[in-house]
């Protein structure tokens, strides 16, 4: 049986995290609100890709940039999750994309801003990216591709297991997505059949 693009409209609950007070910063911290993210958003596009670029080459590992335009379409879209505090400052995003007619949905774009790291918001995050595409698209295997240790510890916690790249989406446009990654060069050498990232995969059906 074919899978079949979800029709409905998922709205995931918000939810609160309330960051620890640091000596270093944060002192006196204010919750932060994890949400689905909305057009309204888009004043936020530019400082989370410019995070994100920022990441990739301050840990020099394989993090594909995301374009300001890209960003503000998975908003518009309402595949895209956002934590913010109550006084409005960006302090994470990560947002989902569907493959080859939903058989495939990809969680994505993981960004948390440098001053809100260590606080349990990474974890919050793909919990609601995770919620949002199993509601939105049932029927869609859902994968992400990663080479930092965090986030393959993160995911496994949600049942998602290691696989070869074959048994991903087979998608040129995914792996295009990757071409600003620093490790683009060795996916493209292998025949985009692997690289230096794990791919991480949650089989559709899986309770």
């Amino acid at each position: 049986m074919k899978n079949k693009i979800a029709r409905h409209y998922y709205i995931p609950e918000a939810e609160t995290v309330f960051p620890k007070a640091d000596e270093s910063h944060l002192i006196d911290p204010e919750p932060v609100i994890l949400r689905l993210a909305a057009k309204q958003d888009s004043k936020y596009a530019f400082l989370i890709a410019k995070e994100m670029r920022a990441s990739a080459l301050a840990r020099g590992i394989g993090i594909a940039y995301r374009s300001v335009e890209s960003i503000c379409e998975k908003m518009e879209k309402g595949h895209a999750v956002i934590a913010t505090t109550t006084r409005g400052d960006w302090a994470g995003f990560c947002y989902l994309e569907v493959w080859e007619n939903g058989r495939f949905v990809s969680n994505s774009g993981m960004i948390v801003s440098p001053k809100y790291r260590e606080q349990g918001i990474a974890k919050s995050l793909k919990r609601q990216i995770f919620d949002l595409s199993r509601n939105l698209f049932p029927n869609a295997h859902i994968f992400c591709i990663t080479s930092g240790s965090a986030m393959m510890k993160l995911n496994s916690k949600f049942g998602f297991e290691p696989v070869s790249f074959t048994e991903i989406t087979r998608d040129l446009n995914f792996w295009q997505g990757c071409q600003h990654c620093v490790n683009y060069s060795i996916l493209e050498s292998k025949k985009f059949k692997n690289c230096l990232c794990t791919a991480k995969f949650y089989e559709a059906g899986t309770q």
